[in-house]
């Protein structure tokens, strides 16, 4: 890169020319001098500079200096490497891990985990593509940890949160009640699809059709002339229809998922405590947000399967705690009135419909 150059404009009442004399005294370069009106001007360096300010006083000189050679091309050259290098900082770090943190109200938890992964060489700074997955650091940290239950891990940007979660603590000592043997039976009709159980004996088969009652499997078991009460358990899943009445309001407000935005910031990479410790930190701030924005609809006719259907069997998966699939679905009637939609769906559904029924003494 070219050294600096400076043109300098120099004004004096009794003229410059015992400056000029000094200046070539203290061997200043001077180049391309030239007079216009009351002034000279010629071009110097950084040291040339130096010179100037030292005697311009004792002179009674006036200096005016101005940058020259901005836009050369080695200039333009080393501002686009010096730009690209300043792109490239952030992009660099954020493919290294700068911050871990250990989220816990417990003090010493928190700092044998630390101590856990600075062992296991999980520390700062370090690429975050060579840190082991998620279950390889759960297990490690979980080992020898009797009180906690599992841990989770958020990665945001380049900071690594780890949430050990306590087992819970039960105050009371409840006993344990066994619960009595019992047969699997049928809580509504259908059609058997297969079968899950875990305890007990088959007393239908697939594809058999059952009602509300029925036997599904039995918690009695004969071996030849023996007999021995084991009681059934799992589940039985089974095809049935039914019959879904609803009624709506005529103008419907839903929220949906908004775009997810992402504010980053940049800070340097250390931070130093008042203990005058220095340590890593992450040095891109990652801030998102979203909006999910609220729409109104007023339903009309034609929207029973783009908009209502869909809308009802989200509803009623949503109610169901259990394993439910809906197979296939029928609009049987829908009518419409000035506030209200009403009307009646037909879904085949599979689901478990085992229920547990107590043996008694009779079976």
């Amino acid at each position: 890169m070219s050294p600096k150059r400076f043109e300098v404009q120099l004004t004096a009442v009794g003229g410059t020319s015992s400056f000029l004399g000094k200046l070539q005294v203290e061997q200043v370069k001077i180049k391309n001098l030239y007079v216009a009106g009351r002034s000279v001007y010629f071009e110097t360096d950084s040291k040339g500079i130096q010179t100037i300010r030292r005697f311009r006083k004792k002179y009674h000189v006036k200096v005016k200096v101005s940058h020259i050679g901005n836009d050369t091309v080695n200039y333009r050259l080393f501002s686009s490497f010096l730009f690209i290098i300043g792109c490239m900082l952030p992009l660099c770090a954020s493919l290294f891990l700068w911050n871990i943190e250990v989220e816990s109200e417990v003090p010493e938890l928190a700092e044998r985990m630390e101590l856990k992964m600075e062992k296991a060489n999980i520390r700062v700074p370090s690429l975050l593509s060579k840190l082991p997955e998620e279950d390889e650091i759960r297990r490690l940290l979980m080992q020898d940890e009797s009180s906690l239950s599992w841990i989770r891990f958020k990665k945001m940007g380049t900071s690594l949160i780890v949430s050990p979660m306590l087992a819970p603590l039960s105050a009371e000592v409840k006993e344990d009640k066994k619960e009595k043997p019992s047969h699997l039976v049928a809580k509504t009709g259908g059609v058997i699809t297969h079968f899950a159980l875990t305890r007990g004996e088959r007393a239908s088969i697939v594809h058999q059709t059952v009602k509300k009652g029925d036997m599904l499997a039995t918690g009695i078991l004969e071996q030849g002339e023996k007999t021995t009460v084991v009681g059934a358990d799992g589940e039985v899943f089974a095809d049935y229809w039914l019959e879904y009445h609803f009624e709506l309001p005529r103008t419907v407000k839903y929220s949906t998922q908004g775009e997810e935005q992402v504010n980053i910031n940049w800070r340097t990479p250390w931070l130093e405590s008042k203990e005058g410790v220095f340590r890593f930190r992450n040095p891109i701030l990652f801030k998102e947000s979203r909006e999910d924005p609220i729409h109104t609809v007023r339903l009309e006719k034609g929207m029973e399967e783009t908009v209502i259907l869909p809308l009802l069997k989200h509803d009623l998966l949503s109610k169901k705690t259990n394993e439910l699939v809906i197979k296939e679905e029928n609009i049987l009637h829908v009518s419409f009135t000035n506030d209200k939609v009403s009307g009646t769906l037909l879904f085949l559904i599979n689901e478990n419909i085992a229920e547990k029924r107590p043996i008694t003494q009779g079976d």
